[in-house]
């Protein structure tokens, strides 16, 4: 189990892994700043990595897809999927179809409203043992997940929040 700040990372099964925190903000604001592009690049590369988030493509609906691209270090790396479920302020699933359909992952976030705040659970589901342990799965969720609750707390406004 690794902790940053609030947030728990830990591995529930040979094939999952799930990060948890406390979000000082409600789930609408916690939700906007996971499906709205503009928001999402201002946190979700943690500013400790090698790495520049060069664009984001959000269709956030059942079915729609997404597309981040990244620089590490002056090589692209493409991370796409398609959005499997999508309950406004509740919770959203998708795949992770970077690695090939029999590498596919899924990852779910749920969004539950404790006492004005967020209850924040993100979980990767592998299709094997071998996948996850591959994935490098969420060792970089506390830095991220203080990203965005640095967001939530600077008010969701870009401008606001730095790049």
């Amino acid at each position: 189990m690794t902790d940053m700040k609030d947030t728990t990372v830990e591995r529930t099964s040979e094939r999952e892994i799930v990060a948890s925190r406390i979000v000082n903000g409600p789930p609408h604001l916690v939700y906007e700043a996971w499906t709205n592009a503009d928001l999402f690049k201002k946190w979700w590369v943690p500013k400790s990595f090698p790495a520049v988030l060069l664009s984001c493509d959000m269709d956030v609906r059942i079915g729609g897809k997404y597309k981040l691209v990244f620089d590490f270090n002056g090589q692209k790396a493409e991370f796409f999927g398609t959005y499997l479920e999508v309950v406004p302020s509740a919770r959203l699933v998708w795949t992770n179809e970077e690695g090939g359909e029999d590498a596919a992952a899924i990852s779910t976030v749920t969004f539950e409203a404790r006492d004005g705040k967020t209850f924040l659970r993100m979980s990767d589901l592998h299709p094997t043992k071998e996948a996850l342990e591959a994935s490098g799965a969420m060792d970089a969720t506390p830095e991220t997940f203080e990203q965005l609750e640095e967001l939530i707390v600077a008010g969701l406004h870009p401008a606001r929040a730095g790049a």
